[in-house]
């Protein structure tokens, strides 16, 4: 509202509030009161938020597909690397899963997939799916409760469990999976703390999968401290919403000029792929 009474002519938001649409609906019934074009990026909003204004759009992620690409990634390694893994040699990979918040549908996907695809590739396999760390955590995952998606959080959790789950006692954690980078290199951080994932030969290596492809991560991997990130390419979802302002500037329609991408058939949703980064 402050932005349209200084006399903006588009809005480019990325809302924070996804746990209902009233939010993003606000938003855009804002701008088609003024007259003006709004385009929603990163976090995804309803279809019924984009539907109700024609010169409302949506740039982002197929928010399920970093979720398969980090279990097809997980899955893959561990069939070739089985035994290396399997630090106690149980015949089954123990892991522990960092959730960014709760309500959040890449939080949601990622946390789903990334477990369901690898398991899936493991029992096709003939090997048993993953087994969460901790028995008597129903929900499978460790959210980080401030909703940060932070890397002290996931440090905390993991300084934690290495107080407890060890290879002395038998029972490590085999396998870290993370909905983003900054929790992977939090984990990182304490597996270091203990001696694990130094990058160095003859140092054991839990492998940790993130999302991001943060350029420090992407470089932990590089130094084999880390196995694995899914790339949000930035760029390309700056250059595709790039592509709707200069629509918006020569008076084409908003979503000009967008056969190249991938368009939703049904709403006017622009999808740009994540890639999978391993070392």
């Amino acid at each position: 509202n402050t932005a349209i009474s200084n006399g903006a002519n588009l809005l480019i938001v990325n809302i924070v509030e996804t746990s209902s649409p009233d939010a993003a609906q606000q938003a855009c019934d804002a701008a088609k009161n003024a007259g003006i074009p709004i385009i929603f990026f990163n976090r995804e909003v309803e279809n019924s938020v984009v539907d109700s204004y024609e010169n409302c759009a949506f740039v982002g992620t197929d928010a399920a597909e970093a979720g398969h690409m980090q279990g097809e990634m997980i899955g893959e390694f561990l069939l070739e690397n089985y035994d290396a893994v399997d630090l106690n040699g149980d015949g089954t990979i123990s892991y522990v899963l960092f959730k960014g918040q709760e309500g959040n549908k890449e939080a949601e996907f990622r946390t789903q997939y990334s477990v369901e695809d690898a398991d899936a590739i493991l029992t096709e396999a003939g090997k048993p799916a993953l087994s969460f760390y901790d028995a008597n955590n129903t929900s499978k995952y460790l959210v980080d409760t401030t909703g940060n998606w932070s890397s002290q959080a996931a440090t905390d959790y993991m300084n934690t469990i290495l107080a407890a789950y060890s290879e002395a006692s038998n029972n490590m954690v085999e396998l870290i999976i993370a909905n983003n980078d900054g929790m992977a290199e939090g984990a990182i951080a304490a597996l270091q703390a203990a001696g694990y994932n130094t990058g160095e030969e003859g140092s054991t290596t839990i492998p940790v999968y993130g999302v991001d492809a943060m350029d420090s991560a992407v470089q932990k991997i590089e130094n084999g401290q880390m196995t694995g990130t899914v790339k949000q390419d930035a760029e390309g979802m700056a250059s595709t919403i790039m592509t709707l302002v200069e629509n918006i500037n020569s008076g084409a329609a908003l979503m000009d000029n967008t056969s190249d991408y991938n368009v939703d058939a049904d709403c006017a949703k622009i999808r740009v792929p994540y890639a999978m980064i391993t070392g």
